[in-house]
């Protein structure tokens, strides 16, 4: 064999699942030289994960992949809520949104599986010359103790042992890689955890739940909608999926599973067709079967909830996905959580290694992501209760209700849908002028709303303006410049805008538009105002001046200052975040906090 090879590179990722892409895709589009390795010798092909929550579906399209999500996936719009029946059996008792989240663009879920979702990504990084490279593992891991060559963003601390498992003829099998950060999206089990000493804080709960996909066959007539079966057999949920596939979640018994000598959970006493049997109890007096007896996938699992005490090392190695948190599936999380780690960090990692902003950005990964993953096994704890409980009965008054698990449902439908995800005040989202834009909250995305291009009158959702391209967007809401005192504050703060000491060219590395997008949205209307009323710096592209009012047929649009809660005639500054979130909002005297703002993580 020939001897070790040995390379450098920028981001080294060990995992390709769903946390894994996201990361290396939003890498390789914003021009990082990123490297993606997996165990695995060819990508998921059916099962695993499949639900895609609506802010997921929102983050997707900032990267331009929801349109094929959107076309192949299957939409889950109705929940429905089955428990005992006075008579035996199961009745329905409730059909309700899936989705409660009055501001979702898209207010429904997206089931489709896995492999499907991970192609979405691979065909998109091909397209940006990164490719997963399999089957290889890493088999040592060692970073530089080096304080200087920590804090030196052009260093390469990290050192990474890589071991192909299929070496091409006359190739060596080991690989050294120097990287300047690594991440590990290597799932629950994750070696690179292990390797770097971080505890997962949590228990493992009771819950032992099988999974089985099939083509259903019977006469229960809520099997394309969300459903929750809560029965005296035990509990079951539908999950309808792409075709005419459906998922079965069946919560198990401890004799079901469990080895009477061990006490752990033995897969070789359960097979599909039991997990079957056990659903058509729960199920009936409705029928319901596999057609012609096939499962297409099937799975065993005990519900883990636990949360890595810490996310990163020196903010050179991160974990990210199931390495750092695990929960059940039932509530739909797992992929989603992942994904959106991984949507959280790229960007910061992207300004740092571009030069662009200080090595302290990183450390708001961690602070943000952790506290999500803690609320999210908070949440999990009390659904999965609920889920696995005993229903309530004449018999049983200390089992769930059915009136405790609706409202659950509904309170934590924000949660849920990750439209209520909220980021704490930190150097990057800064809480100050809320009032400002107070409907337009400081920490959350940015709520969707549809606004007209002054230029041609076509509408565009503002979401679809605000691309999670690594750039900042600077969105300027200058009231109606057809009013000429507003027009000479709005010429006001354009000049104050462009002087040199001042964000824009401070932090602007000479090429400011490659680090801030600017984009103005008038009060005016579409008949009275032409797109060159602003002054040049609103519209340093015909494309980037909107206004607040309906398109031609007045289908669409208007009312967004309201909806934002800006006032026409004061106007104001908002910054949104690289991933879409909202990090500061200022009146248009307030820009000293924009520029200080920005000098607590840029760097000149």
């Amino acid at each position: 064999m020939s001897s070790p090879r040995e390379s450098k590179v920028d981001v080294l990722i060990v995992g390709a699942g769903p946390a894994g892409l996201m990361c290396a895709n939003a890498l390789a589009m914003a021009g990082v030289n990123v490297r993606i390795v997996d165990q695995r010798p060819v990508k998921v092909a059916a099962g695993q994960a499949d639900g895609i929550q609506p802010r997921t579906i929102e983050v997707l399209q900032s990267y331009g992949l929801a349109e094929r999500l959107l076309r192949e996936g299957n939409q889950m719009h109705m929940a429905a809520f089955y428990n005992p029946s006075p008579s035996g059996g199961i009745e329905r008792t409730n059909r309700a949104a899936d989705v409660t989240a009055p501001t979702a663009r898209w207010p429904f879920e997206i089931t489709l599986h896995q492999g499907a979702i991970e192609s979405i990504f691979l065909d998109s990084m091909q397209a940006h010359g990164v490719e997963v490279e399999r089957p290889i593992i890493p088999t040592s891991i060692a970073l530089s103790t080096s304080e200087a060559e920590l804090r030196d963003p052009t260093a390469h601390p990290v050192t990474v042992t890589l071991k192909y498992l299929a070496p091409k003829d006359g190739q060596s099998d080991t690989e050294i890689v120097k990287a300047k950060f690594v991440l590990g999206a290597d799932g629950a089990h994750s070696w690179v955890r292990k390797q770097l000493g971080i505890a997962l804080d949590g228990e493992q709960t009771d819950y032992t739940w099988g999974v089985i996909d099939i083509e259903p066959e019977g006469d229960f007539p809520d099997v394309r909608c969300k459903t929750a079966v809560h029965s005296n057999n035990g509990s079951c949920m539908i999950i309808p999926r792409e075709g005419d596939l459906i998922r079965l979640y069946i919560q198990l018994a401890d004799s079901d599973v469990l080895d009477p000598a061990t006490g752990r959970v033995d897969k070789s006493r359960v097979s599909p067709e039991k997990l079957l049997a056990v659903a058509k109890e729960s199920f009936k007096p409705f029928e319901m079967d596999a057609k012609g007896g096939k499962f297409d996938w099937w799975t065993l699992y005990i519900i883990g909830q636990r949360v890595a005490a810490q996310f990163s090392v020196h903010e050179r190695v991160f974990i990210a996905g199931d390495a750092c948190h695990t929960h059940s599936p039932k509530a739909g999380q797992g992929m989603n959580a992942s994904m959106n780690d991984t949507h959280n960090l790229a960007w910061k990692l992207a300004l740092v290694l571009r030069g662009w902003a200080d090595m302290s950005l990183l450390k708001t990964y961690e602070f943000e992501r952790r506290k999500y993953a803690q609320d999210l096994i908070d949440f999990d704890k009390g659904w999965s209760k609920l889920f696995s409980g005993k229903p309530r009965t004449e018999d049983n008054q200390d089992g769930v209700s059915h009136q405790e698990f609706i409202n659950a449902f509904q309170t934590f439908g924000l949660f849920t849908s990750g439209i209520g995800v909220h980021y704490a005040p930190s150097a990057i989202t800064h809480s100050a002028h809320q009032a400002a834009a107070s409907k337009l909250t400081i920490g959350e995305r940015v709520i969707p709303h549809v606004f007209v291009r002054a230029a041609d009158a076509r509408s565009y959702d503002i979401q679809d303006v605000l691309p999670a391209d690594a750039r900042f967007k600077v969105v300027v809401f200058t009231g109606n410049v057809r009013d000429a005192a507003q027009a000479a504050r709005v010429q006001a703060l354009a000049e104050a805008l462009d002087r040199p000491e001042g964000f824009y060219h401070r932090f602007g590395h000479g090429a400011p538009a490659k680090v801030f997008d600017v984009l103005s949205i008038s009060a005016a209307k579409k008949e009275d105002v032409n797109y060159t009323d602003l002054p040049k710096f609103f519209r340093q592209h015909w494309s980037k001046v909107l206004l607040d009012d309906t398109d031609l047929y007045a289908r669409v649009g208007g009312g967004g200052y309201e909806r934002y809660g800006i006032d026409a005639q004061q106007g104001a500054i908002v910054v949104v975040r690289p991933d879409g979130y909202v990090g500061a909002i200022a009146p248009f005297d307030r820009l000293a906090d924009l520029d200080a703002y920005f000098a607590s993580f840029m760097v000149a």
